[in-house]
């Protein structure tokens, strides 16, 4: 059986139904069910429903052959896998952020945000020294309370920046799922997982 490793929360709706309009109607029972591990014999898919950071390490250490993961994540842990395909789900920016007026003037930037790797790869690559400030949650306020002059961190529609009297300041990397396979699961079941990769991109019928 092929080992699909599908994320838990705000994307599991729209990824279920992709998998679905894709042939794979086996998957439709996932999101009706408590359980954990779904069979479709049908197609000889196993579907795994594990937390969205957790989908590249089952990939990763080959507990799963696929998965579906966001790029942000991939950006910040770089899982040795392939990616294969943008799903176009899940779209929204990493961005840097910033209450309205700020001025980056600032010798050491204090920068606040939940993907401290992608924060750092961003101003290395400007030459900036930036003091890091990890947090797990709520960034927003670190610059409202003034623990940061700025925020590395995941928007989609920029309401929580409009009501906090924050702005986007730039824009680091599009963001949106991806699936992504074991390398060693692709030697040996590239028909298998090209076949699912084909079929959510709506490039073969099944």
């Amino acid at each position: 059986m092929l080992r699909v490793a599908l994320p838990k929360g705000r994307l599991s709706g729209e990824v279920l139904a992709l998998l679905e309009k894709a042939g794979y109607e086996g998957a439709a029972s996932a999101g009706d069910s408590r359980k954990l591990v779904i069979e479709d014999a049908v197609n000889q898919i196993r579907y795994f429903l594990v937390k969205l950071s957790d989908v590249a390490v089952y990939v990763l250490h080959g507990a799963a052959d696929v998965g579906v993961v966001g790029k942000d994540i991939l950006l910040e842990t770089t899982p040795d896998v392939y990616e294969l395909l943008d799903l176009r789900l899940g779209v929204c920016s990493l961005i840097v952020a910033g209450l309205e007026g700020f001025k980056d003037n600032q010798e050491r930037l204090r920068v606040a945000t939940k993907f401290p790797n992608v924060a750092r790869k961003h101003y290395r690559a400007q030459g900036r020294e930036i003091v890091l400030i990890a947090l797990n949650g709520s960034i927003e306020l670190a610059p409202l309370v003034g623990l940061s002059d700025v925020v590395v961190d995941i928007v989609q529609t920029g309401g929580t920046l409009k009501a906090n009297n924050m702005v986007a300041l730039e824009q680091i990397e599009p963001v949106s799922a991806r699936l992504i396979a074991n390398i060693a699961s692709y030697k040996f079941m590239a028909s298998e997982i090209d076949r699912m990769k084909n079929a959510l991109a709506g490039e073969e019928d099944r």
